[in-house]
């Protein structure tokens, strides 16, 4: 949990449901709010100009979302739609702002989880332009392993669908496809089901 919900109730934070597929906020947008999902999932994705979406990132309850404009006062770099039905605590972004002034734990948590994400990108951005589509699959779903694994797991459920990898990696859902059933003929990753463990 980035911020404890009790710290962000108890600051003037509210709940607020969205449905599956509701759009949150839209890139280009102003930032008023602190975003954490407290249940379902949500997609940070942009759009290219034939309309075809790049999912940024995934983001799991406990995550905080759309956090660049309350540092830079830009707008949203990107769109935020959930998923699945899911429930968001929003913080104004004054109040927010002020939490981290009084709390510089806090500000230390949230300056390692954007180095986390940046750190990410420069990940994803090196291997989109350089790398083969065995790369590309292999990196991205090997930080995803990082991010969800619990202590003296050996493998990981991909709760990931193919498109959704195709929709990360700049790659068309085809090729995720061939990839993934290669990576497997490979020994990389195992396919159970249906199911991609890594």
């Amino acid at each position: 949990m980035m911020i404890d919900l009790d710290i962000l109730l108890a600051w003037g934070g509210t709940y607020k449901s969205y449905k599956a597929g509701e759009l949150i906020f839209e890139e280009g947008a102003i930032c008023s709010c602190y975003h954490q999902l407290v249940e379902g999932e949500v997609k940070w994705i942009n759009y290219n100009d034939d309309g075809k979406e790049f999912i940024q990132t995934l983001i799991d309850p406990g995550e905080s979302f759309g956090e660049i404009p309350l540092f830079d006062d830009e707008p949203y770099v990107a769109s935020a739609i959930a998923l699945e039905n899911s429930l968001i605590i929003k913080l104004p972004k004054h109040l927010f702002v002020q939490i981290l002034k009084e709390n510089t734990d806090l500000s230390f948590k949230f300056a390692a989880m954007l180095a986390n994400r940046l750190r990410f990108k420069f990940m994803l951005l090196k291997t989109n332009a350089f790398e083969s589509p065995e790369n590309r699959v292999t990196a991205l779903l090997t930080y995803y392993k990082k991010k969800k694994c619990i202590q003296g797991e050996n493998s990981v459920r991909v709760n990931l669908t193919r498109q959704q990898i195709a929709n990360m990696t700049g790659l068309r859902v085809e090729t995720v496809i061939r990839t993934i059933r290669h990576l497997n003929d490979l020994g990389s990753l195992d396919i159970k089901n249906g199911k991609v463990f890594i």
